[in-house]
């Protein structure tokens, strides 16, 4: 596994936040716009349980290097 090539998922059963290490540029837009989920300085560093699925969707969404994307989960 290559360390700089890296891809996490994260969810909080209703959306699943996708973050690639290769194309984060730091602009720090997560962390800005959630801070109560985009927490740098922990580990795990993405806690959506921390927010609503809107909020987490329209913080994505200002990524702008396209590190972070989403996807919703399937409800069976």
């Amino acid at each position: 596994m290559d360390a700089k090539d890296l891809t996490k998922e994260y969810s909080n059963g209703e959306v699943t936040i996708v973050w690639k290490n290769s194309l984060c540029k730091h602009a720090a837009e997560c962390v800005k716009n959630s801070p109560d989920v985009f927490k740098p300085k922990e580990k795990p560093w993405i806690n959506p349980e921390n927010s609503t699925t809107e909020n987490i969707i329209e913080t994505v969404k200002k990524c702008p290097s396209g590190a972070l994307t989403y996807y919703m989960n399937k409800n069976d």
